[in-house]
């Protein structure tokens, strides 16, 4: 029978997971993960996107979304876990190609959210491409906002470094 291992010791992969830390600025974070956390906590309850009922029996329809529900919910806990007492001591955090993925659906979850609640007024295109005026929005939706771009940026730096053939399709 086949092994990977020699005398019980796992040879090297040639193929060693991927890896980014990312150095934060704890003064401009730690408001953002007040608002994220909020946002998250929304989400307990609810889908980001709401659920199109299907032709299905409600027992499935509650059933699939319970499930849904529960997978947001452990997504946004993943990214929470991002920010946690290392990130406060050295403002560091890390991602790999084993949490990349969770981070990103949690962070959809969560702009998405602050979309419907805070940011309807502003425009599609001024929000993607940041071109708002920012000192001429509330402070509430200030937060909102700049809480939008940093998980946008979370998402682009997971792209652009763990997982490059996005970008190229």
């Amino acid at each position: 029978m086949f092994s990977p291992c020699s005398n019980g010791i796992w040879r090297p992969s040639s193929n060693p997971m991927k890896k980014v830390e990312v150095k934060l600025s704890l003064p401009v974070v730690a408001p953002l993960l007040d608002v994220i956390k909020e946002t998250a906590d929304d989400l307990r309850h609810g889908l980001a996107i709401p659920l199109q009922p299907t032709d299905l029996d409600e027992e499935f329809n509650d059933a699939w979304r319970s499930e849904l529900i529960s997978a947001q919910n452990e997504d946004c806990r993943l990214l929470l876990s991002l920010f946690g007492s290392e990130f406060f001591a050295s403002g560091m955090i890390e991602f790999d190609e084993e949490n990349c993925e969770g981070i990103l659906r949690a962070c959809s979850a969560i702009r998405l959210r602050l979309r419907e609640l805070h940011l309807k007024a502003l425009d599609d295109e001024l929000l993607e491409t940041g071109n708002v005026e920012f000192d001429e929005l509330p402070a509430p939706q200030r937060r909102a906002f700049t809480c939008y771009l940093f998980l946008a940026t979370i998402q682009e730096l997971i792209i652009q470094h763990l997982d490059p053939s996005i970008i190229d399709s």
